[in-house]
């Protein structure tokens, strides 16, 4: 089972056939949502894990603050290079093969942090760099993520995931918040025992596991089997029988290099609003979310051991800002419900970091409820992106976006990093994070799916079933 996929026809089309996607059965889609939740929350376990431990780990180096936010930056430098140089492997490799690369790179990036050596000064704090700067892997697991359930949920014979996609997505997509609360609740049950070294072993382990299951139950899409197909066709020269097959299938097949067709004219508007969006975006995400221990600490004077707890909590709230807003989604709009929570979330922080958020019920209610807005819109803004581009440049478009999110770390880190050193924590979340947040918000409005595009919404007619 760990090689199949779904009987797609790859032979010569007759003139004008038709041909339809084999669909993939509840129990293959079902199998596929638990695994890419999985997959998702490990590969988000080790990316948090480094955010919350970052407090112990820069007692264990001998940072101080502003030194560890550096050291924070210049990861997100080495994580942007990963990143950007993973997605056209990924897109050779294929989407399951592309899940267990992600996934597997987690559990190295783990294993090898917790062996780092300390007291080397300079040498010590570069090998935390490169290290970590590998867990871009990790990270780049969402994007495979959204383009695998993509494609699986147009051809499922479960007409409740066809219908609505974006709500049961954002399950998956919860995965953000749980790896957090993963890292939290560990930290907090063994870091005052068996130290952060530990912890990044324990991540290492569940990571080995998900490879072997999903090498064992995943099936590949039957868009990736024609994907590659087409491809092969093109290699050899035979660019007429890829575009027949291609349109038995109803599928636009282009020479033209995708990553240039995201930048044609009626395609450019939403490949830099969508950039911009998410590089301001990852400004909250990156100080509230990565660092969210680092800033109860030391904007709100926060106890270490009590941050974990209330960061237990915010994370759990998170997560159930996923599934309100892919509901959401569904219901006014994607547009709307990202638009509308990326403004509530810089309000809320905002209000979380004023002398009104004192109490610890106070703090976790103003930073839950901007977690909540900050990081639920992302369960529509993966079906909206994919929304707002052709078939022929949707992964491609959707990917490079995705991966702009280090850049806004790169750059949200460098500001927040100079702030604090002038000022303190509390100012420099409130004036990068908090406003970084509302601002994406309103730079959505500008976002607008071409009509291109909107022709190309697959139908809501049943795949045709393939024989077991």
């Amino acid at each position: 089972m760990s090689t199949q996929s779904s009987a797609v026809d790859l032979t010569a089309p007759k003139l004008n056939e038709k041909r339809r996607f084999p669909a993939f059965s509840k129990r293959d889609t079902n199998i596929a949502t638990i695994l890419a939740l999985l997959a998702w929350t490990i590969a988000v376990f080790d990316y948090g894990l480094f955010g919350t431990l970052l407090p112990a780990m820069q007692e264990s180096f001998g940072w101080t603050a502003t030194e560890s936010y550096a050291i924070n930056t210049w990861i997100a430098v080495g994580t942007a290079i990963v990143a950007f140089g993973i997605g056209p492997v990924i897109d050779r490799l294929g989407r399951r093969k592309g899940m267990m690369v992600t996934v597997g790179g987690t559990a190295i990036v783990s294993g090898l942090t917790a062996i780092i050596p300390t007291g080397i000064a300079f040498l010590s704090s570069g090998l935390v760099v490169l290290i970590r700067s590998f867990g871009g892997l990790g990270f780049s697991e969402q994007a495979v993520n959204a383009t695998y359930m993509n494609e699986i949920y147009q051809v499922t014979e479960d007409a409740k995931k066809r219908k609505r996609p974006g709500f049961y997505y954002s399950f998956i997509q919860g995965g953000w918040p749980l790896g957090f609360l993963l890292a939290s609740a560990l930290a907090l049950a063994f870091l005052p025992t068996l130290g952060w070294r530990a912890l990044y072993l324990m991540a290492t382990v569940p990571a080995v596991i998900i490879v072997w299951v999903i090498a064992k139950k995943l099936k590949e899409t039957p868009q990736f089997e024609l994907h590659h197909e087409l491809t092969r066709l093109e290699k050899h020269g035979r660019s007429d029988d890829a575009h027949a097959l291609a349109r038995s299938y109803g599928v636009e097949h282009s020479s033209v290099a995708p990553l240039k067709r995201i930048w044609e004219p009626h395609l450019r508007r939403n490949t830099i609003v969508f950039s911009l969006a998410w590089i301001f975006n990852f400004f909250g995400i990156m100080i509230f979310s990565i660092l969210g221990s680092s800033v109860l600490k030391n904007a709100k004077g926060v106890e270490l051991s009590d941050a974990f707890w209330m960061l237990i909590v915010i994370n759990l709230l998170a997560y159930f800002g996923y599934i309100f807003h892919g509901w959401l989604g569904d219901k006014i709009g994607r547009k709307r419900t990202i638009i509308g929570g990326w403004i509530l979330s810089g309000i809320s922080f905002a209000i979380m970091l004023s002398p009104l958020a004192v109490s610890p019920a106070m703090i976790i209610l103003t930073y839950g409820a901007g977690l909540f807005f900050l990081v639920g819109p992302y369960a529509a803004i993966q079906y909206f992106m994919a929304e707002c581009y052709p078939v022929s440049c949707r992964a491609t478009g959707t990917t490079f976006i995705g991966a702009m999110s280090q850049p806004g770390i790169i750059i949200g880190g460098a500001l927040f990093t100079a702030v604090a050193a002038g000022a303190d924590t509390g100012t420099a979340a409130l004036w990068v994070g908090a406003l970084g947040t509302l601002f994406s918000g309103l730079l959505m409005i500008a976002a607008k799916p071409p009509v291109e595009a909107l022709l190309e919404s697959p139908p809501e007619a049943l795949p045709q079933v393939a024989n077991a």
